[in-house]
């Protein structure tokens, strides 16, 4: 059974290297992230995408990729994690099962033949990715699927979902199904920002202010912490002044962690108010490949250490570990095996 359960939105990544004019074609930021426009204005990206000389597909999405790499960080435990999102009936959706199962994720994925397996364009332009998500399938999970699988959910001691399955109905009531669950069972309730458009879309924002008393662990990056405090009116302005307050919002049962990442700097942890720092692995700029997985990986990293029921010290070494892996590599893909003493 799984002691760690990701629940989001399974995407089919279609990477390819770009130019700053594509991006200004497509009112597109450098590491950045958005939905797709409803209107058909991205439409024209994904087919230039696939047209790309230099275009890969990889099984994305991030939750998804955070619970592949943590699975990866857990060679000695198979089995460890689980997987629930929404997909369609399609090739895209087999080939993102076979890649999680590969990868030794239990996959529980809703199936709706009515529309495709979602997408996601990362335009990848000096080392970083601008992602363009066409949710699909995705966009149409149903709690229904949930509460069929409960059993998944029960056996789990470890949850986590990224902000952006909060930008449908069935996630954002997924979410409080499971949040409410870990709270009232002694469990661990784990939430990422996800991006700075989660924090200013007010329906968005609505569900991530109702989960907040719930979360026990909250990730994030730099921007997204900023982004919160700018938009929840705070003075505060660097970033261990804001994790220490983000520790300190009302919480039910035990006290909320807080970690913050900050790209080359050291992350920074607040636990009920105190602060701490934990050095990220230093590289060579030639070693750097795509730099925007790093915080799903750190996520990835500091999970694994969860599982293993490990200190806030090893799962930020963890964390950085996992994260330097995968900046030295184009999309979500790890060696065969992590070299990492626990």
């Amino acid at each position: 059974m799984a002691v760690l359960l990701g629940m989001g939105n399974p995407l089919l990544d279609i990477s390819a290297d770009v130019d700053t004019a594509f991006l200004e074609k497509y009112g597109l930021k450098p590491a950045d992230a958005i939905l797709a426009d409803e209107g058909g204005k991205h439409k024209p990206l994904f087919e230039e995408m696939v047209a790309n000389p230099t275009v890969q597909y990889s099984a994305g999405g991030a939750t998804q990729n955070s619970i592949r790499v943590c699975q990866w960080m857990l060679p000695e435990n198979p089995g460890s994690t689980a997987f629930m999102g929404s997909v369609g009936k399609d090739k895209n959706a087999d080939q993102m099962k076979e890649c999680c199962t590969k990868d030794g994720v239990n996959v529980a994925y809703h199936v709706d033949e009515s529309v495709p397996t979602g997408t996601c364009a990362a335009c990848i332009i000096n080392n970083d990715r601008s992602m363009v998500a066409a949710l699909q399938a995705a966009d149409l999970y149903k709690v229904e699927h949930l509460k069929a699988n409960w059993s998944i959910v029960e056996g789990a001691k470890i949850f986590y979902s990224a902000g952006f399955f909060v930008t449908h109905p069935g996630g954002a009531a997924s979410i409080a199904e499971v949040s409410k669950h870990a709270n009232e069972t002694g469990k661990t309730y784990c939430f990422n920002l996800g991006a700075p458009f989660i924090l200013q879309v007010p329906p968005f924002r609505e569900v991530v202010d109702k989960t907040m008393p719930y979360i026990d662990i909250l990730f994030g990056n730099e921007t997204e912490a900023g982004v919160y405090a700018e938009t929840s009116g705070w003075e505060e302005k660097d970033i261990p002044s804001i994790a220490k307050k983000l520790s300190l919002l009302p919480k039910e049962g035990k006290p909320r962690t807080v970690v913050i990442t900050q790209g080359c700097d050291p992350a920074c942890v607040a636990i009920n108010g105190e602060v701490t720092e934990y050095p990220v692995l230093k590289l060579e700029k030639s070693q750097l490949v795509d730099t925007t997985g790093a915080g799903d990986s750190y996520v990835a990293g500091f999970l694994a250490g969860l599982v293993l029921g490990k200190d806030i010290k090893d799962c930020a070494r963890a964390g950085a570990y996992a994260a330097s892996e995968i900046v030295q590599k184009s999309g979500c893909q790890f060696p065969e095996k992590p070299d990492f003493k626990w």
